[in-house]
């Protein structure tokens, strides 16, 4: 007898969960449909910030897989438009509402798979509700922007956040000519890494002429003929004819929660290793469900595609009959904001200190190249490491053209729980073009063993 599969939420999470069950179930044994409440599937929405600055020339190529494709290739039964407002467990059913149409319907299911990401923090300031000011979460939201941009030909943009999402569109707006000011509250920008680091960031952005408001509270918005014309902080008034909010995001986990699964500290929906809610036959994946922090050994809410793909593929493989897990997440990410790359992996100190580890830091500079070669960058490495044992605990980058993917070795070396002697003897490629003798990571690692060796001696 074959079983319904209900998907909510069409992106990389959902549909991936889709994929992976189709692989291994034909549609006789099980049928598949998919709820998608916006208006595309399978979308790159890291590209956004791309489309909008002018680098990526084609807003379809940011399009992965549109519904026909599922429902042709895969009978993937994919529905845009259509919002799951309700999940009854009990009866397993799902209530749906078809956001054009104004209609709803209740489809039932033996299998249920919730993706339904995360939402844009958006608070209910004054002034808020004006036009000009923008979230750009989902695609659709690009191409509004966009036409916003062309049609308005705003001088100066505003963003509040200085977050990933902040400094990718501070970047974006630079690259169409605008004057950029970026307001966020914190010391500095990117509080995903130190202040110390954050410092550097906000140096290289004032050169390119982003002005940085940090340490500064945005509390409302002005406007003028129904359109933004400033935002009003703490320290005064910043004119603004567009603004975009990058103030993070949240799990979307009210739908999971008012059908009675379990929610985490987090926020975000509670799962296992192989994505099981903690509900029968419901599994979760992606930025709505929460990840297990391989360091910290808590519970996170952290909003990354590559997360989602892997957690949905995991949710899939075990749909469809398979066994597969997912071990849990470093949080290893990186970003560019004009010619400033930014990565950090594992924890950064507040975290550290919150899961309640002893450690002591080391920051190291050395060049992405030999010295003496053309075009070597300045690198900054900070290292986070456990006291008495050596053990890497998390690692941050700040620097140039090609800094940020060596975050990715200590991502590995954090996945093996290495320590600094270790790390500092690890046989990296080494050639001018691509390195110095001693690589950053190796100089890194041996001023931290360095650090370690002098407390040892003092003990």
């Amino acid at each position: 007898m074959s079983e319904k599969l209900v998907v909510i939420g069409g992106d990389a999470a959902g549909m991936s969960a889709a994929s992976q069950a189709r692989r291994r179930r034909g549609p006789d044994d099980l049928e598949i449909v998919a709820f998608e409440s916006g208006h595309y599937t399978s979308y790159a929405a890291c590209g956004i910030p791309y489309y909008l600055g002018g680098v990526v020339k084609e807003f379809d190529s940011l399009i992965v897989r549109e519904p026909e494709e599922f429902r042709r290739r895969q009978s993937i039964d994919v529905r845009i438009r259509h919002e799951a407002t309700e999940i009854d467990l009990d009866a397993r059913k799902v209530r749906v509402r078809d956001l054009d149409e104004g209609t709803e319907s209740v489809e039932g299911f033996d299998i249920l798979h919730i993706a339904t990401g995360a939402k844009p923090i958006r608070p209910d300031w004054p002034g808020v509700e004006a036009d000009g000011i923008f979230g750009v979460q989902v695609l659709a939201h690009a191409r509004t922007l966009d036409d916003y941009l062309r049609t308005w030909e705003p001088r100066r943009a505003v963003i509040v956040g200085g977050g990933y999402i902040g400094l990718e569109m501070a970047e974006a707006f630079n690259d169409r000519g605008l004057s950029v000011t970026l307001v966020e509250n914190a010391p500095e920008p990117m509080r995903t890494v130190d202040p110390d680091m954050g410092a550097a960031i906000r140096e290289a952005m004032t050169k390119f002429g982003i002005e940085v408001h940090a340490g500064v509270t945005a509390e409302g918005f002005e406007s003028k003929d129904g359109r933004v014309s400033a935002v009003v902080t703490d320290r005064g008034d910043v004119p603004a004819d567009v603004v975009v909010l990058g103030l993070g995001v949240q799990p979307n986990a009210q739908l999971a929660a008012d059908a009675g699964l379990d929610i985490g500290e987090s926020g975000g929906i509670v799962v296992d290793r192989r994505m099981k809610t903690s509900a029968d036959g419901v599994y979760s994946a992606g930025d709505c469900a929460e990840k297990f922090h391989l360091i910290s050994r808590k519970g996170v809410a952290v909003a990354l595609g590559t997360h989602a793909n892997k957690e949905g593929r995991v949710a899939g493989v075990n749909i469809g009959g398979g066994y597969e897990t997912f071990p849990g997440v470093l949080g290893t990410a990186a970003v560019k904001v004009c010619d400033v790359e930014v990565a950090r992996t594992g924890l950064n100190e507040t975290e550290a200190t919150a899961a309640g580890f002893e450690y002591f830091t080391t920051l190291a500079e050395s060049t992405t190249r030999a010295g003496y070669y053309p075009d070597a960058k300045l690198i900054r490495i900070k290292l986070i490491v456990e006291n008495g044992t050596g053990r890497l605990l998390g690692a941050q980058i700040v620097g140039h053209e090609n800094a940020a993917k060596r975050i990715d070795a200590f991502a590995a070396m954090l996945w093996h729980d290495m320590t600094v002697d270790e790390i500092m003897h690890v046989d990296l490629a080494y050639a001018p073009p691509f390195a110095p003798t001693w690589d950053p990571i190796l100089i890194a690692a041996r001023k931290a063993w360095e650090r370690l060796e002098r407390s040892r001696g003092d003990a």
